[in-house]
């Protein structure tokens, strides 16, 4: 007896140093780290597998640095630039999403275990304490060793009944990492136009590129046009609208890239390709403003 309560005070000592020991660490302070870096850790990269923003060498991921970087220049707090990417992106763009819903299984149910083995422990294995009432005759205490074998018994059934609620509950929730990171070509249309915003109409061409490999749609394929015009790749932005018009040969905003692009290499043919553009869509948005750059 004296021995086994020796053995649990010297796992109490153990448990006790161990949480002072988290309690100082957790108090000292934290080695200074790269502000955009501290953030984009906790950012997952939508185009890679497995990596944060802070590691990912990806163009999508670049461009997210950027945003953390730009957004803390004008001094916004890390947690709002989290809350930020939430909104746009949804919670699976963080790293570590907060759980919840059948999730929650994996941590409530082993701590009320936890809790349940602990109290049956001390119920059964403790001795009956000194000038306590002896067991009535027609229930008789049972053995040492018979309290023994029923709390392993029980031990054993406890640890059962978590590791199948924590399956289901994975299967629930479908995966203990956050599920599926969001849509990379949604994540660069929606960068490459706060790039656009910016003027950064090179990096922003870039991510439609990173797009349209995951995405090859023909909408993402003209704001592409459009980026590279703005940056003065006419070659490039030519390129991209005659292969949206040799799909869709009268579609507007592709005759529109092209008139725009041919401006800078033959004015002539601009001109055609711009008064095509007026007779398929005479109520685009951009309509009155071409109408007083032709002659």
């Amino acid at each position: 007896m004296r021995r086994r309560h020796a053995l649990g005070g010297a796992v109490l000592a153990v448990l006790l140093a161990a949480a002072v020991l988290g309690m100082v660490r957790a108090g000292q302070p934290a080695p200074r780290q790269d502000p955009v870096r501290s953030v984009a850790v906790g950012l997952r990269c939508p185009s890679c597998q497995g990596e944060s923003v802070a590691d990912s060498r990806s163009p999508i991921a670049a461009a997210m640095r950027q945003v953390v970087a730009d957004q803390l220049a004008r001094g916004r707090d890390p947690d709002d630039i989290r809350r930020w990417f939430v909104q746009r992106y949804g919670e699976e763009v963080l790293a570590d999403p907060p759980v919840r819903g059948p999730g929650l299984l994996l941590w409530v149910v082993p701590a009320l275990a936890l809790v349940g083995a602990g109290y049956a422990a001390v119920r059964t294995l403790r001795p009956r304490t000194r000038g306590a009432p002896a067991p009535a005759p027609t229930e008789p205490a049972p053995s040492g060793a018979a309290a023994r074998l029923a709390w392993r018994a029980g031990s054993l059934g406890l640890v059962a009944v978590v590791v199948a609620v924590a399956a289901a509950g994975a299967r629930l929730d479908g995966s203990t990492e956050g599920g599926e990171p969001p849509d990379p070509a949604a994540v660069a249309v929606l960068l490459a136009r706060d790039l656009e915003q910016q003027s950064r109409f090179d990096a922003a061409a870039e991510l439609y590129r990173q797009a349209l490999r995951t995405r090859p749609d023909d909408g993402v394929r003209l704001r592409l046009g459009f980026a590279l015009v703005r940056a003065g790749d006419t070659a490039g932005a030519e390129r991209e609208a005659r292969q949206v018009l040799a799909r869709v040969p009268d579609s507007p905003d592709a005759l529109l890239v092209l008139g725009l692009a041919q401006r800078r290499s033959d004015r002539a043919q601009a001109e055609v390709t711009l008064r095509r553009f007026l007779a398929a869509a005479p109520d685009h948005p951009a309509a009155a403003e071409i109408r007083r750059l032709l002659p």
